[in-house]
């Protein structure tokens, strides 16, 4: 054991044991000799916003207590019990329209669920009763009666002088997340989409750039002057979230059909006064190689009648006589059913317009009342 050989080893032993533990424990030595003797940071000051920013918070405070945060749930029956039970829908956007408590949001948001409730910026929750609705617009007025400290509407502001490229605003719950703002540029104008579950096609969407997900249909799309300029409505997405391209109703089309649902609880197109079918007019007119709506029966007693419009009929051989084709509203082209229903809506009832017609390998124009 006295061996100054094995001496050396054990020294050198406990050397490296010492080294290993210094080398493990030198971090924490570090941390506790700065902690001892680091002074605070000082914190550098942020300074003052942009112009942009301020504008961007300000507009964000001024339209936020406007808009809603809306729930929705089924009233389902236990075929065994026949208890009755609430099922969460899911959710969504809207916004006060004016001082009587009506509140504006998407048909498809409020669409076949039992009951809607209504949850306010300062968290007052209340039940909506639905107003009225138009799938062919995918619009819905609801009311909610709050009695005092009423929120105020959203400005109204107007969209046929919207610019591609202008600074647009997006309030709404995205997934739930109440009051989320993003902001964007108008991306186009005069988008159509068709409507798969009304089936009519909703004519003249602004498409946007602005993040509009789940939860932010009904919302409102803001100028930045903190106007109403639409209704977020849709996402073009294979994945179904996000994906830089977002659909809006523009106002101009919302301050038309608002007022006729709180009114009548319903909005009455203008119409023509005949009957048409898709799946016939793309079967007729193709042989005829002509683009347009293919007028089947002229109502009788209608404008259409009015103006002289030709009904499809059959001749006593049982050959098809095409009617008339229409081919432009007002000097807009058609080329589908649907297309013709959306042109219709740029109108109001009693209004006057030109319809472009094809009659017999000819082009005619007639006026009509709608």
């Amino acid at each position: 054991m006295n061996d100054p050989y094995i001496r050396r080893i054990q020294l050198l032993i406990a050397g490296l044991l010492l080294a290993a533990l210094v080398w493990h424990f030198l971090p924490l030595l570090e941390r506790w000799v700065v902690g001892m003797t680091a002074e605070p940071r000082v914190i550098s000051p942020r300074g003052d916003l942009t112009l942009e920013e301020q504008t961007t918070v300000a507009l964000f405070r001024q339209a936020s207590p406007s808009v809603v945060y809306l729930t929705t749930v089924q009233r389902l029956i236990d075929p065994w019990t026949r208890d009755i039970f609430s099922l969460p829908q899911g959710t969504g956007s809207g916004f006060i329209w004016d001082d009587l408590g009506h509140v504006v949001t998407n048909h498809h948001v409020i669409a076949d669920v039992s009951e809607a409730n209504v949850r306010l910026n300062d968290g007052r929750s209340y039940r909506a009763v639905l107003i009225g609705s138009s799938p062919a617009h995918d619009l819905a007025v609801l009311r909610i009666r709050v009695p005092f400290d009423r929120p105020p509407p959203v400005p109204l502001g107007s969209s046929d002088d919207l610019k591609v490229g202008q600074k647009v605003f997006a309030i709404g719950n995205p997934f739930g997340l109440d009051y989320t703002l993003t902001t964007g540029v108008v991306s186009a104008l005069d988008r159509t989409l068709s409507g798969e579950s009304s089936g009519v096609a909703i004519d003249h969407l602004i498409q946007t750039d602005a993040a509009i997900n789940p939860g932010n249909s009904g919302g409102p799309l803001l100028d930045s002057a903190g106007r109403l300029i639409g209704i977020n409505t849709a996402i073009y997405s294979p994945s179904g979230a996000y994906a830089g391209i977002g659909f809006a109703v523009p106002v101009d089309t919302v301050n038309r059909v608002v007022p006729e649902l709180i009114a009548n609880g319903r909005y009455m197109r203008p119409s023509l006064g005949i009957s048409v079918d898709e799946d016939i007019n793309r079967l007729i007119l193709s042989q005829l190689d002509v683009e347009g709506v293919l007028v089947l029966r002229v109502t009788e007693g209608s404008t259409a009648e009015a103006a002289g419009l030709r009904s499809t009929r059959m001749d006593s051989s049982g050959n098809v006589i095409p009617g008339d084709v229409i081919l432009e509203v007002g000097g807009r082209a058609v080329t589908t059913v649907n297309e013709l229903l959306g042109r219709l809506d740029d109108f109001r009832i009693g209004d006057k317009t030109t319809l472009s017609l094809w009659r017999k390998g000819e082009k005619i124009e007639v006026e009509i009342v709608l």
